[in-house]
């Protein structure tokens, strides 16, 4: 279940940067990722309950795991990209990007169940779980207030 959240919620987030990256490029603006960064950590350090010292060794590891996991996506989109700019997909290629999907699974459950250690070293299991709930609460916020600014 732990995976899983860990999972929704770093494609929560990568779905949030995009948002905000193409609503940027819509006002010429470059997205201020510190200040999108910064209110990440107010919030979920508050909606956690986490003290500083909590705050200082739980978020080192969390923005890690993601960088981790945004290269693993990044590669395979990558990959994705040379075969799909190919207009003749091969049935083998096309079996090859199923086959890369699944690894990147495997790969970032993998990175899931190593980042639950470090955890597990940092924060109790009740403050984790609020922590992670926390995180992808506000990655909805900044969806849902990205489509409002839309509107």
């Amino acid at each position: 279940m732990m995976r899983s959240n860990i999972i929704m919620l770093l494609f929560a987030f990568m779905l949030s940067l995009n948002f905000n990256s193409v609503q940027a490029q819509n006002r010429n603006r470059k997205m201020n990722i510190e200040d999108f960064e910064k209110r990440k950590v107010e919030y979920i350090t508050k909606e956690a309950g986490l003290t500083n010292s909590e705050a200082d060794k739980f978020f080192p590891l969390n923005n890690e795991l993601t960088r981790q996991k945004f290269e693993l996506r990044r590669t395979h989109r990558d990959r994705v990209q040379k075969i799909k700019d190919n207009s003749n997909i091969s049935e083998a290629e096309y079996r090859k990007l199923l086959e890369d999907d699944v690894e990147v699974k495997l790969k970032e459950a993998a990175l899931d169940k190593e980042f639950a250690k470090k955890f597990e070293g940092v924060l109790t299991p009740e403050k984790l779980y609020k922590a992670q709930q926390a995180e992808r609460d506000f990655m909805q916020k900044e969806v849902s207030n990205f489509r409002r600014e839309q509107r």
